[in-house]
């Protein structure tokens, strides 16, 4: 662990990830001073997690062991205060929580936190205290079931998207607590607090149950996101008339500080007696604040499946993506849509039409003119999420249906192809083009000059690059200084310290026209594969 400097005010970003546990912490200026982690499946092998993971054998349902999580956050406090970490300067900290992940407390067991003694671990004193014993995480599959019966008694996928920013997903915690309450009603009755993966975590640093933050909230199913208050059909569903008392009543903004650490942590490790704990949020949502963008940015993640994240003042939730609300500002929100076919679909292309050479790639991106001139090609190999298709479909200027392209042609149509179903799936979310808006391009796609060119030409607006490793930590830690400086002061004030993100790419001059054009074809042609898809496969 690497001390960069020797005074000031430190603030802490811990991350409860799938495979490990991560902390960051940052100075005034945001500077990364310290870094530290625990993966699950090397340090701690006794639990015998697969990517932290354990598969059972329907193959559907994924759990972890909630202790393990215990057991590592005191193994990497123990890392960081062998390895002379300053706690005591220390004077905010928030986490994330990969999102979805549910924790079940047996009654009694706010006492026992409460109670939490000094001299001994964390794990230790905490040994009985789950009426599960091991945590739904987001792989989980295996509430389809639930998913559908949730659905039915609001009124549709699109009634409950209305309310809650989205249709029932078999990870969603709603589902998951139908499914205990439906199948182990004996553990469901001895339960008397439900967290989430953020506020578990949060709980541990305050010896007390933490509230539901309403960026992971809105994950659940269970949120009304509009209010911001949980909602009674969705409960009324979901399990029993405790349901709520179970939950928290009181569901929190991100930026609320939730509590002081607790007396454990000042004595074993030194904290600060008047440390911050603000509330913890999803992995996410932390992810969006790492990234530190303005409202009206665009931020695409091009990796093995890419993702979309739109801050949001006026979304229109529906059946494709999740609205949450925002991480960072009070009234606002943010929508996260994912795509399973992205860096892998790019080179499977590649491959096959330059050689496996992302260079002679660049090239055909190079020497073809944008729109492809009137193709478009439409690339599923994996079974999309939206819409929920899996094939290869190829279109020529005149509307028909091809079987295959000339290799420059097939190169240029995938790239738009993905480009302008991000640009369409973020739109009916509420994203609308605006002359300031912006773009910022993240993972392993980002490095590729011609491939942001062709994002910039797509959305008509500017691409930056911004390289933000530990995203969610990083978040994290800027959240707390956020909150420790007071939630009114203006998350852009807070980060006005940060590294700018590189601007990479901007619109070439006369292809929105180009774009529009296409872009209404591509439109039209996703919407009728979809519907055909779907009346072929019922």
């Amino acid at each position: 662990m690497e001390n960069k400097a020797e005074s000031g005010p430190l603030f802490l970003g811990f991350d409860f990830s799938t495979q490990q546990i991560k902390v960051l912490a940052v100075n005034e200026k945001l500077e990364v001073t310290n870094e530290n982690h625990v993966q699950f499946d090397d340090d701690l092998p006794e639990f015998k997690t697969s990517g932290g993971v354990h598969f059972h054998p329907d193959q559907k349902t994924v759990t972890a062991p909630t202790l393990m999580w215990v057991k590592a956050l005191d193994l990497l406090l123990d890392r960081m205060k062998d390895s002379g970490f300053p706690f005591n300067r220390v004077v905010a900290l928030s986490g994330a929580g990969q999102q979805h992940g549910s924790v079940y407390w047996k009654g009694g067991s706010k006492a026992v936190v409460n109670g939490i003694s000094e001299d001994k671990t964390l794990f230790e004193q905490l040994q009985d205290c789950f009426s599960v014993a091991d945590s739904p995480v987001w792989m989980d599959s295996s509430t389809t079931s639930q998913c559908r019966q949730l659905e039915e008694k609001v009124g549709g996928p699109r009634a409950l998207s209305s309310i809650t920013g989205s249709k029932a997903f078999e990870r969603f915690t709603g589902s998951q607590i139908m499914k205990l309450y439906q199948t182990n009603r004996k553990a469901y009755d001895e339960t008397e607090r439900i967290s989430l993966v953020s506020s578990f975590g949060a709980s541990l640093f305050l010896s007390d149950y933490a509230p539901i933050d309403g960026s992971d909230g809105t994950g659940m199913n269970l949120l009304d996101i509009w209010t911001r208050k949980w909602s009674k059909p969705c409960l009324e569903a979901c399990g029993d008339n405790n349901l709520a008392t179970k939950l928290g009543q009181e569901v929190v903004h991100s930026t609320q500080v939730v509590g002081k650490i607790s007396k454990y942590f000042v004595s074993r490790y030194g904290f600060k007696p008047d440390c911050d704990v603000v509330a913890f949020v999803g992995d996410n949502p932390a992810s969006l604040a790492g990234l530190a963008p303005k409202q009206g940015d665009v931020i695409v993640s091009l990796g093995t499946s890419d993702t979309v994240f739109l801050w949001l003042t006026n979304p229109t939730p529906g059946v494709n993506g999740h609205v949450f609300d925002n991480p960072v500002a009070e009234k606002d929100f943010m929508s996260l849509t994912c795509f399973k076919n992205g860096s892998l679909t790019r080179e499977r292309i590649r491959d096959e039409n330059t050689k496996g050479s992302w260079e002679d790639f660049s090239q055909v991106l190079r020497s073809t003119r944008a729109g492809n001139d009137g193709n478009i090609g439409i690339y599923f190999d994996a079974t999309e999420i939206q819409p929920f298709v899996k094939g290869c479909f190829r279109f020529d200027a005149n509307g028909m249906e091809v079987p295959s392209f000339r290799p420059e042609v097939e190169v240029r149509a995938v790239i738009e192809g993905q480009f302008m179903a991000r640009r369409m799936h973020a739109e009916a979310v509420g994203f609308k083009l605006g002359p300031n808006t912006q773009v910022i391009a993240t993972g392993g796609g980002s490095k590729n000059q011609e491939i942001l060119q062709v994002l910039s030409d797509v959305f008509n607006s500017p691409v930056y690059i911004k390289d933000v490793p530990n995203s969610a930590c990083l978040g994290c830690a800027i959240r707390a200084k956020h909150s420790w400086l007071g939630s009114d002061t203006p998350f852009d004030q807070v980060v006005s310290s940060y590294d700018p993100p590189t601007l990479i790419a901007s619109p070439q001059h006369g292809q929105d026209g180009v774009y529009d054009k296409l872009y209404q074809r591509y439109k039209e042609i996703e919407e009728k594969i979809a519907q055909k898809y779907l009346c072929d496969n019922n």
